[in-house]
């Protein structure tokens, strides 16, 4: 807490209406009155969540994460009983796709909603409960229109944590750090697209039926929710900051104490002019927002792609049952617990040039192992498209699943770290862009698979993707290159001159 005698700085003279810097380093103190008690940080400050301890701080990761798959997991884990609801809504299996499909569309939109004005926690816990409303919507849903609207306001409430937790553990783990927490995120969300399938198919076939995926979904989710609304604490600096001044004010009698957030109001032209419209000018305005958005939309797109495309190569193809149909998606996993190791071993690299940069984030050093999550996707997709059919034996498309899940985690979590180091307090605007356009791609993948691989041939329609790929490779090396000049010509992303 700040001394009475030296009120907390929030650094140089500047617009009331402008954030504070939050930073571990605090800037010169400013001689304006008004500014000096503009409530900040302290050395050490043990409210600071960056100032938590490690084991505290891992079992907030493990919270944030368990939100994060619950989400994911709601994503794929229908897929499976996608014949059976074919079957029972009356529609083709191209239109029952649209249970996939729409949910992943509701991804786009929703973070575009779910903004930390109020904070973190706000913005997380009641979006999880409505998704758990309506995955049990979806259960007892009685026609093909109810289970595809029920299904898109699942995943427009539960893309809150995909947007949120990222941004979340820019809160609490310092840059050199955060590197091993969105580790743990990226494997979260990708584990629950690959474990999804083998899980829902397991209900579908059972006498539990295709039901009681949506009913898995919804009590997992009302189970971490609950937790997280006990442990869970507030972790949004403003929101923070802007108590520690209304609590000053109070303890101490002086009402100069004060904090830019608490100006922040909630209403239709805030929602507009920032949930809203600083996402989409970060996607359409910032070339690295747009650059890396549109790869991670193309490997993101692959992962959903593979909810229809195993099922035609493994189970209509290769004649195998629905539960072992879906047993490649192990592979995926597989692969993405091995880029674990990939991008674990990155870390102490970065540390490095973090201290070199006097602990401050160096986003280009996240780039490399891009490059070789961007190869190992490449070679994955054009070994799966040419050894997916018979004769081939089954296990070479299974090997080339784990390339193809390695390389996604890889870029997935180096996209993730680029973002959150290079815009820091407009991360999750920036984590948002990008979901709303990986999303959009995502969410039209599924429903165009069916056709393309059935008239081009599995191969045909892998190399196409393969080649797509090829051509995404040299952006990291651009970024390398090019990434400081742009982020000091960004109106979003800070640079501290040396």
């Amino acid at each position: 807490m700040p001394s009475l005698m030296t009120p907390a700085r929030c650094g140089p003279p500047r617009d009331r209406k402008q954030p504070c810097d939050h930073g571990d380093n605090a800037p010169v103190p400013s001689k304006s009155e008004k500014e000096a008690y503009c409530v900040d940080w302290e050395l050490n400050d043990p409210e600071n969540p960056r100032n938590w301890g490690t084991a505290y701080k891992g079992w907030l990761t493990l919270q944030l994460g368990m939100l994060a798959f619950a989400s994911s997991l709601g994503s794929s884990i229908i897929s499976p009983a996608n014949n059976a609801i074919s079957r029972y809504a009356h529609v083709s299996p191209e239109v029952a796709t649209l249970s996939l499909s729409l949910y992943v569309l509701g991804f786009a939109f929703g973070p575009l909603l779910w903004g930390p004005v109020w904070g973190r926690k706000t913005s997380l816990l009641p979006a999880m409960f409505c998704l758990g409303l309506f995955s049990i919507g979806t259960a007892t849903s009685k026609t093909a229109t109810a289970i595809f609207i029920t299904r898109f306001f699942g995943g427009l409430f539960g893309s809150a944590p995909v947007s949120n937790v990222s941004a979340a553990l820019g809160d609490i783990w310092a840059p050199r750090a955060r590197g091993t927490a969105v580790t743990f995120y990226a494997v979260c969300v990708t584990g629950g697209p690959t474990l999804g399938p083998v899980i829902g198919s397991s209900l579908t076939v059972s006498h539990l039926g295709w039901r009681w995926t949506e009913y898995i979904e919804a009590i997992w989710v009302f189970t971490i929710s609950i937790v997280g609304v006990f442990a869970l604490p507030e972790l949004y600096a403003p929101v923070l900051l802007k108590r520690k001044a209304i609590r000053l004010r109070k303890t101490t009698g002086t009402q100069a104490y004060w904090h830019p957030h608490e100006d922040v109001r909630l209403d239709f032209k805030s929602i507009v002019t920032k949930q809203i419209s600083r996402p989409m000018r970060m996607l359409f305005t910032e070339p690295m927002v747009t650059c890396i958005a549109f790869y991670a939309s193309f490997v993101y797109g692959i992962l959903y792609l593979t909810l229809a495309v195993f099922p035609i190569v493994f189970e209509e193809i290769r004649g195998w049952k629905l539960v072992i149909s879906t047993l490649p998606f192990l592979g995926l996993l597989v692969g993405v617990l091995c880029a674990m190791a990939i991008n674990l071993t990155s870390q102490p690299r970065y540390m490095r040039i973090v201290d070199e940069n006097g602990g401050r984030p160096v986003p280009e050093a996240r780039l490399p192992p891009m490059l070789v999550g961007g190869m190992l996707m490449v070679i994955g997709l054009f070994w799966f498209g040419w050894t997916a059919l018979p004769p081939h034996h089954w296990v070479l498309p299974v090997i080339a699943c784990a390339f193809i899940g390695a390389g996604f985690n890889i870029i997935f979590q180096q996209c993730i770290n680029f973002l959150v180091d290079t815009y820091t307090l407009y991360a999750a605007s920036a984590v948002a862009a990008n979901t709303f356009l990986r999303s959009l791609l995502a969410s039209g993948f599924p429903l165009v698979a069916r056709p393309m691989f059935y008239n081009l041939g599995v191969g045909p329609a892998m190399s196409i993707l393969g080649a797509i790929a090829c051509l995404a490779l040299p952006v990291p090396l651009l970024f390398m290159k090019y990434g400081l000049r742009l982020r000091k010509m960004s109106k979003f992303a800070p640079v501290e001159d040396d």
